[in-house]
C-alpha cells in the first residue's frame, strides 16, 4: 500500500544511486531496525525528485537490496510477486515469458526502468518489458509505483512504474561482493559486484551469469521431456564523474543475453508439447547524462541521451518429411529506441518544488515470421515528444490540524506523429496528523498508452480507422498508521481505475467490414475495463531480531463490455514474510505468496487454480567476510498452472557462498 515496503526488513543504504530523476537516495535506517517501519524512507519515483514517503500521496513499495540478499531472490519477477496489488504470470521456470499485472493493468501498461533507462521493448506486440530475462544483479533498491503515472512518465505507465536502481558510490574507494551457488535442476549462478567512490568518480558495476537445466514447460508432458533450460548473462555499469562546480557526467549501461528452451505446437495435433525449439534474446541499453546543480542545490538540471536495442529470435522448424525439428530460425523481432530527456527541478524554499521537463523518443520495429517467402517483414517507426510540469507544496507545518500537509499537481502534453496529441493530469495530497503517527493520502491520476508499433504497422493494422491511444483515469485513498513507537506499521488503500479505448483484436470470426481487408483479423479501439480493490499491509518488528510482514489485496478487474473477469487477474493476492536476524549476522526466514483463482482467457472458460509458493532461506557467517547460505524454493511443490498448459518449477534446493571484499 502507500509507502509499504515489500520485504520484512525493507530499507535502502545511504548509497548514491542512478534513479530516473538523478536524485541521490538517502534511505535512513539499516535492515531489520526500528527505523525501517517509519515513514521517513526517501523515494524518488513518485515525483522524480527525492521525497520522504510521509510526503507522498501515491502508493509506493520499496524492495531493498538487503531484502533481495537475505531472501536469496534471483529472478526479478519473484521479488515483484511480493508487492501488494501486483500479480505475476510466468510460462514455466526462470527465463520463460513473464508478465506482470499492476492493479489489473495489462503487462504493456507497466513502465520498467533500470537506472533511468526504459527497457520496455518496442518489438513486442504490446510494448511490454521482457521480464523473463531480468535477474537480480547489483540492485540497490526497487521502487514500485502503482496507479496511472503518465503525467511524469508518459506512455507505458498507465498501470504503474517499476524502477530498478543499481548500486553506485559509497564511503570507501572499493567494495565488492561475489556470490556463487548451485542446486536443483542443474542450476548454477555466479554474481559479482563492485562499487565505491574514488576522487571525482562514483562507480558501480555488476555481472550475473545464471544457468539452469529447468523442466519441460508443457504441463501435459513429463518434467524431464525436452526440459526448457535457460542461460542468462547480464551486466550493469553505473558511473558518475564529478567535474566540479556542481557539474557531473553520468554514464550507465545495461546488457543482457539469454538463451532458453521453449515448447512448440508440432503437427498433427498442433497442441502445446515439448520440442527442441529455443529462443535467444538480447538487450543493450546506454545512458549519457549531464547533470548540474546551482544555488546550493536549489536548482538542478539534467540533459540525457538514452538508447536501447533489442533482438529476439526463435529457432526450430518442424520438417513434415522427416518428422523432426531442424534448428533453422523461424522468427525474429528487433526493436530500438533513441531518447532525449531534459529535466529541471527548482526548489523555491523548503516547502515548494517545481519540476519540469521535455522528452522525445524515436522507436523502431523490424519483425518477421520465417521462412515463408510471401510473408514480408513488418517495419515501422514513430516519434513521441512530451512536455511536463509539476508543483509540490508543503504547508500547515506543526499546526493545530496537521504536522504538515503536502499537495502535488502536474500536467503533461504528449504529441505523437501517428495519433496526435494527448494531455494527462495528476493531483496528489498527503496529510500528516498532529500525532505524527498517522498519514492520510490520496491521489487522482490519468494515464495513456500510445498504440504500439506492431499494432500500427503489422499485417493486423486497422484497415478502416486510425488507432487512438488507450486512456485511463484512476484514484486512490488510504492511510499509514504507526503503532508501538513505530515498531508496527499498518497501511490500507482503496483504489479505482477505469480504462477506455482499449485496443483489442478482432479475429474476424463474424462478418465485419474490416475483415474484407483483413481476413485474419485486425486491431481496433473498443475495450473498456475497470479495476477496483483494497490493498492492506502490516509490517512489524516483533523483537530487535524478528521482523514480519503480511499484505492482502482484494481486487475485481472487469471487462465492462462483457461483465467478465480480465484474464489472469486474481481476485485475491496474499503474501507474507518472517525473518530472524541474529546478532552475529546469521539469518533465517520464510516467505509465502498466494495468487487466487482466475481465468486464463477473456471468455472465462479456462479456469486457473490458486497457487501457493512457500520459500525457506537461511545464512550463516564464517567470519566477517564470508557467508554460506541456502534455501528451499516452492517447499510444498505446488504445481498449479501459472498459465494454462504451462508447468511451474517444482521444489528445489540451493546453496552457495558469499564473499565480501
Amino acid at each position: 500500500t502507500a509507502g509499504a515496503a515489500a520485504g520484512p526488513g525493507a530499507s535502502g543504504g545511504a548509497t548514491s544511486t542512478g534513479a530516473s530523476d538523478e536524485a541521490a537516495v538517502a534511505a535512513g535506517g539499516s535492515s531489520g531496525s526500528e527505523a525501517d517501519t517509519n515513514l521517513q524512507e526517501v523515494v524518488v519515483t513518485a515525483t522524480r525528485s527525492a521525497q520522504p514517503l510521509d510526503e507522498t500521496g501515491s502508493s509506493v513499495s520499496v524492495i531493498s537490496g538487503a531484502d533481495l540478499a537475505s531472501q536469496q531472490i534471483l529472478v526479478l519477477s519473484d521479488a515483484l510477486a511480493q508487492v501488494p496489488g501486483l500479480a505475476v504470470a510466468r510460462t514455466g521456470g526462470p527465463g520463460q515469458d513473464t508478465s506482470v499485472f499492476i492493479r489489473g493493468a495489462d503487462p504493456g501498461e507497466t513502465l520498467v526502468l533500470i537506472d533511468g533507462v526504459r527497457i520496455n521493448d518496442p518489438s513486442t506486440p504490446d510494448g511490454e518489458a521482457v521480464l523473463g530475462d531480468l535477474f537480480v544483479n547489483d540492485i540497490q533498491r526497487i521502487e514500485v509505483l502503482r496507479g496511472p503515472q503518465s503525467t511524469l512518465y508518459g506512455s507505458d505507465a498507465m498501470g504503474g512504474v517499476v524502477n530498478i536502481i543499481t548500486q553506485r558510490g559509497g564511503t570507501q574507494p572499493f567494495a565488492a561482493q561475489v556470490d556463487a551457488e548451485g542446486g536443483s535442476y542443474d542450476t548454477w549462478r555466479f554474481n559479482g559486484a563492485a562499487y565505491g567512490s574514488a576522487g571525482p568518480l562514483d562507480y558501480g558495476a555488476g555481472v550475473n551469469d545464471y544457468s539452469t537445466g529447468g523442466v519441460s514447460a508443457a504441463a501435459d508432458a513429463p518434467p524431464d521431456d525436452e526440459p526448457d533450460g535457460d542461460h542468462d548473462l547480464a551486466a550493469t555499469l553505473n558511473l558518475r564523474v564529478h567535474a566540479g562546480d556542481g557539474i557531473s557526467l553520468d554514464l550507465r549501461g545495461f546488457y543482457n543475453d539469454a538463451r532458453y528452451g521453449i515448447p512448440g505446437y508440432p503437427p498433427p495435433d498442433y497442441l502445446l508439447a515439448p520440442s527442441p525449439e529455443f529462443a535467444r534474446d538480447s538487450l543493450q541499453a546506454g545512458y549519457a547524462g549531464l547533470y548540474g546543480s546551482w544555488l546550493d542545490g536549489h536548482f538542478t538540471q539534467r540533459l540525457a541521451l538514452i538508447g536501447s536495442d533489442s533482438d529476439r529470435r526463435e529457432y526450430g522448424l518442424y520438417d513434415p518429411v522427416s518428422y523432426a525439428y531442424t534448428p533453422a530460425e523461424n522468427f525474429y523481432a528487433q526493436g530500438g529506441a533513441t531518447r532525449w530527456e531534459y529535466q529541471g527541478v527548482f526548489q523555491l524554499n523548503a516547502g515548494n518544488v517545481f519540476t519540469y521537463g521535455s522528452e522525445s523518443e524515436l522507436s523502431t520495429l523490424d519483425t518477421d515470421t520465417l521462412p515463408d517467402p510471401a510473408d514480408l517483414p513488418t517495419t515501422g517507426r514513430d516519434r513521441l515528444t512530451s512536455y511536463y510540469a509539476q508543483w509540490q507544496t508543503t504547508f500547515a507545518q506543526n499546526s493545530a490540524i496537521a504536522k504538515q500537509m503536502t499537495l502535488t499537481a502536474g500536467a503533461r502534453r504528449d504529441q505523437d506523429q501517428e495519433f496526435g496529441g494527448h494531455t494527462s493530469l495528476k493531483v496528489a495530497g498527503d496529510w500528516q496528523l498532529p500525532d505524527g503517527a498517522t498519514v492520510l493520502r490520496g491521489n487522482y491520476g490519468q494515464g495513456f498508452k500510445a498504440p504500439t508499433l506492431y499494432e500500427l504497422f503489422s499485417e493486423y493494422a486497422n484497415p478502416v480507422a486510425g488507432l487512438r491511444p488507450e486512456t485511463a483515469d484512476g484514484w486512490e485513498a488510504g492511510f499509514d498508521h504507526l503503532l508501538e513507537q513505530g515498531k508496527i506499521r499498518l497501511s490500507a488503500v482503496y483504489f479505482s481505475r477505469d480504462e477506455q479505448n482499449e485496443i483489442e483484436f478482432d479475429d474476424c470470426a463474424t462478418s465485419d467490414p474490416g475483415c474484407l481487408l483483413r481476413p485474419f483479423g485486425y486491431y481496433y479501439n473498443v475495450g473498456r475495463s475497470s479495476d477496483r480493490g483494497v490493498e492492506s499491509d502490516l509490517a512489524a518488528h516483533l523483537t530487535q531480531s524478528l521482523a514480519a510482514r503480511v499484505s492482502y489485496t482484494n481486487m475485481k478487474a472487469i471487462d465492462e463490455l462483457t461483465g467478465l473477469m480480465l484474464a489472469r487477474r486474481p481476485h485475491v493476492l496474499l503474501n507474507a514474510g518472517l525473518t530472524w536476524t541474529g546478532t552475529g549476522g546469521a539469518s533465517l526466514g520464510a516467505t509465502y505468496v498466494y495468487q487466487g483463482a482466475r481465468f486464463d482467457d477473456a471468455a472465462n472458460t479456462v479456469p486457473l487454480d490458486p497457487s501457493e509458493t512457500v520459500n525457506l532461506f537461511a545464512s550463516y557467517p564464517l567470519g566477517h567476510a564470508v557467508q554460506v547460505f541456502g534455501r528451499v524454493e516452492n517447499l510444498l511443490n505446488d504445481q498449479a498452472e501459472p498459465v494454462y498448459g504451462y508447468r511451474p518449477l517444482g521444489r528445489g534446493f540451493y546453496g552457495g557462498v558469499r564473499i565480501k571484499l
